[in-house]
């Protein structure tokens, strides 16, 4: 079964919010890093000082390819800022997955 890996940049304060939905939806495995960057809006500034690289939690999953628009759709609904979305609420990135090893029994996944 083909598998894909689903890298989602968001806000801090969404992050736990699309945790909680993915959960809920029956994917529990996520991995969380804190990341720092900028998109179009190239930073943000306040006052006289620039914030070249805001804050961002990068959250990653692994999913079957056919459960994507699923997973797409509930981090998409739960990292959105508002109804509408704002600017910098974030990216997706999606990628196919070649293997996956268990490190514990060193066996590839099929």
């Amino acid at each position: 079964m083909a598998q894909i890996l689903v890298r989602s940049i968001v806000r801090p304060e969404k992050s736990q919010d699309v945790i909680d939905a993915l959960l809920d939806a029956g994917y529990p495995a996520v991995t969380k890093v804190s990341v720092a960057g900028r998109g179009q809006q190239r930073g943000l500034k306040v006052g006289e000082v620039t914030y070249d690289e805001l804050p961002k939690e990068m959250l990653m999953t692994v999913v079957p390819e056919s459960e994507k628009d699923l997973v797409l759709r509930t981090v998409m609904e739960n990292a959105r800022t508002g109804e509408r979305g704002a600017c910098g609420d974030g990216k997706i990135f999606v990628s196919p997955v070649e293997q996956i090893y268990t490190i514990s029994s060193g066996f590839l996944e099929e």
